[in-house]
């Protein structure tokens, strides 16, 4: 941050003056999160381990909650690595993604390895989180869950429909509605769906929408 110090009538004075900048310097420490191995138990029993929003609690399920961000795919790699047999994530209360290329990464991930996702009764999933339930190689959800979507919104303020229809980044979620089964025409119903809502409001998807996306299977 730099301060200038100038003379109060610069624009006036034909006498020479001294321009005093002052820089203060921030410094930041930035660490790489870690999976913590955790003993807490749930509902299921004792966890195995914590990676991130993900918690192992049986050979071959996890629970997700919290929220993506740009460390998660590494950390859920890590898991993979140590936890292979994983074939169902549940998704308790998931509230979207800070990193959507992250997002998006994760989810392909979740796809590769053959994974299901499941939301449970009282479950939520919410924004970008609902992108990443479509990864599962088998899609379910308690009919009490809770799916709730919205616009989405770049770095830079700008929403869904402040880029013209032609514009590729709408490319980008279409063709991964497809990669994930969803059929074309469906794929852009549903995000039109999406971003009839502003990034700032919320719109909870019906169990008829469910069905009629092709979300749930």
């Amino acid at each position: 941050m730099a301060f200038l110090v100038l003379p109060a009538n610069a624009a006036h004075s034909a006498s020479s003056y001294v321009v005093t900048e002052t820089v203060e310097t921030l410094e930041y420490d930035i660490f790489e999160p870690a999976p913590l191995q955790a003993s807490a138990s749930s509902s299921f029993g004792n966890a195995f381990a914590q990676y991130g929003p993900f918690q192992v609690v049986a050979p071959d399920l996890v629970v997700m909650t919290g929220t993506v961000d740009s460390y998660t795919p590494a950390v859920f790699r890590q898991m993979l690595s140590q936890y292979p047999g994983i074939t169902r994530i549940e998704m308790r209360d998931c509230d979207g993604s800070v990193d959507e290329e992250a997002n998006l990464e994760l989810a392909r991930m979740i796809r590769r390895a053959g994974i299901s996702t499941h939301v449970p009764a009282n479950g939520s999933v919410r924004s970008g989180a609902v992108e990443l339930f479509l990864a599962g190689v088998q899609r379910t959800a308690h009919p009490d869950a809770e799916f709730i979507v919205h616009s989405w919104m770049d770095e830079d303020g700008r929403e869904a429909n402040d880029y013209p229809a032609s514009d590729p980044v709408h490319a980008e979620y279409l063709d991964y509605y497809q990669e994930m089964g969803v059929s074309g025409p469906t794929a852009r119903a549903f995000y039109a769906l999406t971003n009839s809502v502003p990034f700032s409001d919320q719109l909870r998807l019906s169990r008829s929408d469910m069905a009629r996306f092709q979300l749930v299977h």
